[in-house]
């Protein structure tokens, strides 16, 4: 069972419909009982990271802590690959999952934001997640915070300064970008999400 956490600040009729169209029949949820179930679990966002203190409130967290402890595979799409990080300056309140002891930050002052549109992807080798993804590609985003380039970064794209445009470690996965709005590369990278085996 593929489960989509619904926190109230998702795209989510999207991102249902790009896992339909990958040939998933994906559960939409906000129980945690039902992501203590899940083969997969995936974590799509939009807005202010301040949203995903729903998680916690609601014991999601916890449910997601335990889902990837068990190996279960895990995607964080936007906002989700950011809660995968320690926190970010948008919300310096809020506590993110902590997978990554980085903080996300806003782009540099000056910069126009949020980022929006298409750009291209500068794939590192060895990631399941981007696995047949060409190198180049161009994928869809809209942000204006941005997590660092570090050891577990297996895509980088630059808006005048790199930074991670997808992440992978073990069953772990997060993508800055919205695969649900980026065409063949996108279905291409949900496809393999969902033929991943736990870890």
């Amino acid at each position: 069972m593929i489960a989509v956490v619904d926190y109230k600040a998702g795209n989510l009729t999207s991102v249902m419909k790009a896992l339909r169209a990958a040939g998933a029949d994906p559960t939409l949820t906000d129980d945690p009982a039902v992501v203590r179930r899940a083969d997969k679990v995936i974590l799509p966002g939009v807005g202010h990271f301040a949203a995903t203190r729903f998680l916690e409130e609601r014991g999601l967290k916890a449910a997601i802590e335990e889902r990837i402890v068990a190996g279960v595979p895990f995607l964080g799409i936007c906002v989700g690959l950011q809660w995968l990080f320690s926190g970010s300056t948008e919300a310096p309140e809020c506590a993110g999952l902590g997978a990554f002891p980085e903080n996300c930050e806003k782009f540099a002052p000056g910069k126009k934001v949020p980022h929006v549109g298409w750009n291209s992807l500068a794939i590192r080798p060895g990631s399941r997640l981007l696995a047949d993804v060409p190198d180049g590609s161009f994928v869809y985003f809209t942000h204006s915070w941005r997590a660092p380039v570090i050891s577990a970064t297996v895509a980088v794209t630059e808006y005048e300064e790199p930074f991670t445009a997808a992440v992978e470690r073990g069953n772990v996965m997060g993508v800055q970008f919205h695969p649900e709005k980026s065409g063949d590369a996108g279905l291409r990278l949900l496809r393999n999400f969902l033929e991943l085996s736990g870890c």
